[in-house]
């Protein structure tokens, strides 16, 4: 268990899920960490709307298929919406389909429901700050289901690619493979401040909202491609 940081105030965390006991099984996992605090519950999409434009949580741990509405339109109406809250899908391989439309809708990013404690907690915190997770392991699978369709040879190129310099496109290489900024200063050898700083210019450029949609702008535009 983590202590928090006493200067600031708890995570505040939705959980969207349609089973009662995965919810009661996140709760006792969040619960033993003291920056983590579970504001509501939600058994749909629908809900989890409502309550997210009510309670403004930091995050919503959001399940994808639910009843009335699923986790992708979910997403896409609180994104919207313009709500200050960052979404964390959850998924399981039987579901891979629906993850690439939740990124596109502005999910923060993704892990797979039986992801270690540890992990899913770090995650939180990491989307809470304004950062994204990206799961190499699951988009790289996902990704190779998609490789016919990726990229589209009919799509345009994203508007603003050209303008990366050769540093910042070797950067966005990086991102897309799953690497941390600290991977991609040691495989650049430069500063991971420096790092930081490309990826900004990256983001900014392509009028992106964090790594993750990087990620799938990468794949879809074809800079990288699933397998490679």
């Amino acid at each position: 268990m983590t202590e928090a940081t006493p200067s600031r105030r708890p995570i505040r965390i939705l959980l969207a899920d349609d089973q009662p006991l995965l919810r009661t099984g996140f709760r006792m996992v969040l619960g033993a960490e003291t920056d983590l605090d579970i504001v509501a519950e939600a058994g749909d999409g629908a809900e989890a709307v409502e309550l997210s434009r009510r309670l403004l949580p930091d995050v919503v741990l959001m399940d994808i298929r639910m009843p009335r509405m699923d986790g992708v339109t979910a997403t896409r109406a609180i994104v919207d919406a313009r709500l200050p809250v960052r979404v964390l899908i959850l998924t399981t391989f039987d579901l891979d389909e629906y993850v690439v439309g939740s990124l596109r809708a502005g999910a923060s990013g993704f892990l797979a429901k039986d992801v270690p404690a540890e992990d899913l907690v770090t995650a939180i915190r990491t989307v809470a700050a304004g950062d994204a997770v990206v799961a190499p392991r699951i988009l790289r699978r996902l990704l190779d289901r998609f490789a016919e369709a990726l990229p589209d040879p009919a799509a345009a190129p994203p508007k603003g690619l050209n303008t990366l310099t050769e540093r910042e496109r070797e950067v966005l290489v990086q991102v897309a493979r799953g690497l941390s900024n600290a991977e991609i200063a040691r495989a650049l050898t430069v500063s991971e401040t420096t790092v930081k700083t490309h990826v900004g210019h990256v983001l900014t450029k392509l009028g992106l909202r964090d790594r993750v949609q990087a990620v799938v702008l990468a794949y879809e535009s074809g800079l990288v491609r699933p397998g490679a």
